[in-house]
Parts: C-alpha cells; structure tokens; sequence
C-alpha cells in the first residue's frame, strides 16, 4: 500500500506549520538554521532550498504539549 498520499504524511510548509503553531514563519527558519542556540523541536526536512514538516510530527509535538 502506498502511503504517500496519507495525511499524516502530507508535508506543511513553513507557513503552515506557524499558523497551527500560532507561530512566526521566521521564528522558525531562525530555529532550523544550522547552528541555532534554541534548535526547533520538530525535525525539519529540506526539499532543495524549501523546509518543510511532517504533519504527523507537527500533530505529535502538539499532542506530547498538550500532556
């Protein structure tokens, strides 16, 4: 089974992931940047010069927060 096309496995920008975050898109590329003194805790994946996130790790990190 193909589990490409899973929402959980869809993949949110930058600009998505801060507005579920309720977030800065630039408060996080400043915590993906390698180097960062207050690294973001959701593992980013880059797709050429594009980040981009999970939307179950986006889901989880919430969830983890929220108990």
């Amino acid at each position: 089974m193909d589990h490409t096309f899973q929402p959980e496995n869809r993949l949110l920008s930058v600009k998505e992931t801060a507005a579920i975050l309720r977030l800065s898109p630039r408060t996080i590329y400043n915590r993906v940047a390698p180097g960062s003194v207050n690294p973001f805790p959701i593992k980013a994946k880059r797709i050429g010069r594009s980040v981009r996130f999970r939307n179950k790790d986006v889901q989880d990190y919430i969830d983890r927060d929220l108990n």
